[in-house]
């Protein structure tokens, strides 16, 4: 059928017809919204390069969290700053470390009954380096070891979901992570615990504000070596078949909108939960745009977001997740 018999247009003159064609849909149960837990009470300390965005003492997390649950939004994603940090993590896996300080008076809340709390399984907020992993030196190089890491991101893991985590995230990149994670925890009894692999997670530009409000950059080096080159996707699928393999029970893909090639490819391909975490570089860039008066904030937030889901995320982890929410009514 060719003009003027089809009209294309037809369908999008009112506000109504276009809700009711609509093909892709946004719902605050499929926001994630990330927290950063830091020592102290009554702490809420703003990221300089994420306006917004704080870093939250454990009370202050409990009322975010109530805000959050309030408006639907589906979960949260929790990271740690700890009040010291060694080069075996100690922080990441103490049992009263931040995060699971934070994981028990969260679940002792109203709001861990709306809510999945989430926690990401990762070393590099808790080294004195930075890494992701155990590092050694060989000479004058650094060398993160990746073998010797998984005992204690496996022991992160095994501690979080002890404290009352839903799902934990490993985001680490060490090969063989989602085996050593799942078989730690099914011998402490934790097997109904899943775990939502970073399993496509880009050595990227875009994680630069995380690493402030994280306190997570590395003191050497970069991550290059474990974290995925941004030109390959054929990689990628081969690094989410493995974590397939090894008993990963979803997948999260990172970043989102340099990305949406990578989301849709790994929607195509794979037949489980697919969620992506729109980064902080690419919250910081709209925000920045936003303060300028460049872009229409709430129309360019939502317009990103389903550029995520239209590529074929069924959960998207954001920091507009509150904002987003309250549009979506």
């Amino acid at each position: 059928m060719e003009y003027p018999i089809t009209r294309l247009r037809r369908l999008r003159r009112s506000e109504p017809m276009r809700s009711l064609v609509r093909e892709t849909h946004l719902e605050p149960g499929a926001l994630i919204l990330p927290l950063f837990l830091c020592e102290g009470e009554g702490v809420r300390r703003e990221v300089s390069s994420m306006p917004g965005v704080f870093n939250l003492s454990v009370d202050e997390a409990v009322k975010e969290a109530e805000s959050a649950a309030a408006l639907g939004v589906g979960g949260l994603l929790l990271f740690g700053l700890p009040a010291e940090k060694d080069e075996q993590a100690t922080g990441a896996w103490a049992e009263d470390g931040i995060v699971q300080r934070g994981l028990r008076a969260l679940k002792a809340s109203g709001a861990a009954k709306k809510l999945l709390l989430i926690a990401d399984v990762c070393l590099c907020e808790y080294t004195s380096h930075g890494h992701c992993g155990i590092v050694k030196k060989q000479g004058e190089e650094y060398e993160i070891e990746n073998d010797s890491s998984l005992a204690l991101l496996s022991k992160t893991a095994v501690s979080l979901a002890r404290a009352g985590a839903d799902i934990v995230a490993p985001s680490d990149m060490m090969d063989g992570r989602v085996a050593a994670i799942r078989d730690h925890l099914d011998d402490e009894g934790l097997e109904q615990t899943p775990i939502l692999s970073y399993a496509s997670k880009f050595a990227s530009a875009f994680y630069g504000p995380f690493r402030e409000a994280a306190d997570s950059a590395p003191q050497f080096g970069d991550r290059r070596s474990y974290q995925m080159d941004g030109a390959n996707l054929r990689e990628a699928m081969r690094e989410i078949d493995l974590d397939l393999a090894e008993g990963a029970d979803m997948i999260l893909m990172k970043p989102a909108m340099p990305y949406l090639d990578v989301i849709r490819a790994a929607r195509e391909r794979f037949d489980v939960p697919i969620g992506a975490y729109q980064v902080s570089g690419e919250y910081a860039m709209l925000q920045a745009a936003f303060a300028k008066g460049w872009l229409d904030r709430q129309r360019a937030m939502m317009e990103s977001l389903l550029s995520i889901r239209r590529a074929g995320a069924g959960f998207i982890v954001t920091y507009f997740a509150k904002e987003a929410a309250k549009a979506l009514g």
